[in-house]
């Protein structure tokens, strides 16, 4: 992620990173990680039918921006897509839900892609049990374009605070046939408290917040080299980084400064949110979390289209024993009885953010 003036300042205090930012200038100009960003501008660059859709599908939202997927290509007008399973998260993610639900918002985007050249994209999802691929996918000519493919490159996971004003009645009435809206002061206020309380056991739990640290991408050169993960990146961060304020070292100490303000700035941003957005699910099939998938990428897409940002806080939903009492929380509160919680999210208006550093297209072609 990268982190905004404000942010950035509270961590040590005005003086010092201005100071360091006019020492630097000509280092802080070149900041951007310029190399990461370019699956951005090369979406749609292929003829290829099926490359020009996977163009896009690269840049769908996906747990840790881990980017989970390989597809195979030898087969004519198919995609095979295989699960990476070097990118699993088994601390945060043991049952590997959030990964496959990630892999159904690559395949829903691969397929509004692909209607924009006119293919329709028939998905065969584990079509030889789980230790097969995670679906076949079939393009054939006859598709008309979605209106949704206007959004896609505009389309980010918001990870601000978001403005105080709440998001109106009529534009929770034009996502509900996306998702479940809640905007009433008591139930938004109970999913702030449970947010904020799931986070906590997240970044106090050692093996959970390593997880995390190990996938964290410090400064320009790192996220080039590795434009997965964790993003920690732009002029100022970077002039965190040069002074010693940031280090990843920092991260993992929770009686250090820089973990103590890291915890503060996510107490902001989960107090600043107006909405949330939940996707349930009556089983908790791999064909149910393909599907969320699918939801959760066209519910991005139609928060982009009114002007709202969307922004996944799912901790309270994720599987390991430490957060089992707020795992059953957000369950009485969100879901009928036997009912899964797929995704959990903010809702509201934020700023403009830059786009997820991503591998190239290329990267995830399976050869052989």
């Amino acid at each position: 992620m990268t982190m905004s003036r404000r942010k950035a300042i509270s961590l040590i205090g005005g003086g010092v990173v201005l100071a360091a930012a006019a020492s630097a200038t000509g280092f802080l100009a070149t900041r951007t990680p310029h190399k990461a960003l370019e699956p951005w501008t090369a979406a749609g660059s292929y003829s290829e039918p099926r490359k020009f859709a996977l163009s896009y599908a690269v840049l769908a939202p996906n747990p840790h921006n881990r980017q989970p997927w390989i597809v195979d290509l030898r087969q004519d007008g198919k995609v095979v897509l295989l699960r990476d399973k070097q990118r699993d998260l088994p601390m945060t993610d043991p049952h590997n839900r959030q990964i496959i639900i990630g892999l159904g918002c690559f395949l829903e985007l691969m397929s509004i892609a692909a209607a924009h050249k006119g293919f329709d994209v028939q998905h065969d999802v584990f079509p030889h049990g789980e230790d097969g691929p995670v679906a076949v996918s079939t393009f054939k000519p006859g598709a008309q374009a979605d209106p949704l493919f206007a959004q896609v490159m505009q389309r980010r996971s918001c990870k601000e605070p978001f403005e105080d004003k709440p998001v109106p009645a009529e534009l929770a009435a034009d996502l509900s046939g996306f998702a479940t809206i809640i905007n009433q002061a008591e139930p938004v206020a109970a999913l702030r408290k449970l947010t904020w309380d799931a986070f906590m056991v997240e970044v106090l739990t050692p093996h959970t917040m390593r997880e995390s640290v190990d996938l964290m991408r410090f400064g320009k050169a790192e996220i080039n080299t590795n434009p997965d993960g964790i993003d920690l990146g732009g002029p100022l961060l970077e002039t965190l980084m040069l002074t010693g304020q940031l280090t990843r070292e920092d991260q993992l100490d929770p009686s250090s400064n820089g973990f103590r303000q890291g915890i503060e700035i996510y107490r902001d941003m989960l107090a600043a949110t107006p909405a949330y957005a939940v996707l349930t699910s009556p089983a908790n099939t791999r064909a149910d979390q393909i599907e969320t998938g699918r939801r959760w990428l066209r519910l991005n897409l139609m928060t982009t289209r009114l002007g709202l940002a969307l922004h996944p806080v799912s901790q309270a939903l994720q599987e390991y024993p430490e957060m089992a009492e707020h795992y059953k929380s957000a369950h009485d509160m969100l879901a009928q009885p036997g009912h899964t919680v797929q995704m959990l999210g903010r809702l509201g208006f934020g700023p403009e953010v830059q786009e997820t550093p991503r591998w190239p297209l290329e990267t995830r072609i399976a050869h052989g």
